[in-house]
């Protein structure tokens, strides 16, 4: 016989998410005890929650991930090359193909890479695609050569689209295909890139390319543009000021950058905001909303959200 600490039982259960408490909840109503001979004395015991704080801790941050990845719709996997830039890797595609690309990896279907609408009831064609990025046929038509010259998309015989799944993938990563011990990874986040898009669509698009452009330089867990973020020591980061990251992307006016990322906004939040460096005062991060992009886990997750309130 176990016996209970009442006071802590009640203290870990009042810090549990509501959903995990119907999962225990259910466990606790589906739980029978039986004699050897078949008789039902579960009347006669009481299931108690044993959880301990490292545990609930783990809970709670794995549903913090949960609600976080439902409020900006879901996630697809984007894939880089570690330290290169999507100009790096694909020359051929200006800013706003780079924009437009991530828009349309927002649609593929669930480990088959197949393009198509959000209910899975219709895949779409060339003819689809056009009208989904809203292009003229004749910008289109160069728009998506460029992208079948690269291997980014692929036309089935039956006209069906289909992304290469070493750019952006949505599914289970040991289903995966491909070879892809090479790449690194984050999630980028459904809703949150389609709205940009919308607000961003016409002139201002390429301004949106340089949240792609960033992915392979963000701090997984911190969401700090820097110089190794594979880093798991935040003491240890070594993060890129405005000028680092202008020279990075081939600008040669960073107050004018400055001003492109602070117009870049979902929901009235920054995607980019600018902190103090405690090291060093006189410069300042760049950190990205999780809103659009996140790869860390859910401990991080809150404390990043906060600089973004």
């Amino acid at each position: 016989m176990v016996n209970v600490d009442r006071i802590e039982e009640q203290r870990a259960w009042g810090d549990l998410h509501p959903k995990v408490k119907r999962g225990v909840l259910a466990i606790k109503e589906s739980v029978e005890f039986k004699t050897a001979d078949g008789r039902d004395v579960s009347h006669m015991f009481d299931v108690s929650l044993r959880t301990t704080a490292k545990q609930v801790r783990s809970l709670k941050a794995i549903d913090e991930m949960t609600e976080h990845e439902i409020e900006n719709g879901k996630f697809i996997f984007a894939f880089f090359q570690k330290a290169q830039t999507v100009e790096a890797r694909f020359p051929m595609l200006t800013s706003q193909d780079t924009a437009r690309l991530m828009f349309i990896g927002t649609y593929v279907a669930w480990e088959t890479n197949r393009l198509q609408s959000d209910n899975g009831k219709k895949a779409y064609n060339k003819k689809d695609l056009e009208k989904l990025v809203e292009m003229s046929t004749k910008r289109f038509n160069d728009f998506f050569k460029r992208l079948k010259d690269a291997y980014i998309i692929h036309e089935a015989d039956t006209g069906e689209l289909f992304v290469n799944p070493t750019i952006f993938y949505r599914g289970d990563l040991k289903s995966h295909e491909y070879d892809i011990s090479d790449l690194q990874y984050t999630r980028l986040f459904k809703k949150t890139i389609r709205d940009l898009y919308e607000q961003f669509k016409g002139r201002k698009l390429g301004q949106l390319a340089t949240i792609y452009s960033v992915l392979p330089f963000l701090n997984f867990n911190t969401n700090i543009v820097c110089f190794n973020p594979e880093e798991t020591d935040e003491d240890l980061i070594r993060p890129m000021n405005l000028e680092n990251l202008a020279a990075l992307l081939g600008s040669q006016d960073t107050h004018k950058l400055k001003t492109a990322l602070n117009n870049i906004k979902v929901e009235g939040k920054p995607v980019f905001t600018f902190v103090e460096d405690p090291y060093d005062r006189r410069q300042k991060r760049i950190i990205v909303n999780p809103r659009v992009v996140y790869g860390g886990n859910g401990e991080s997750l809150k404390a990043i959200k906060a600089l973004f309130n």
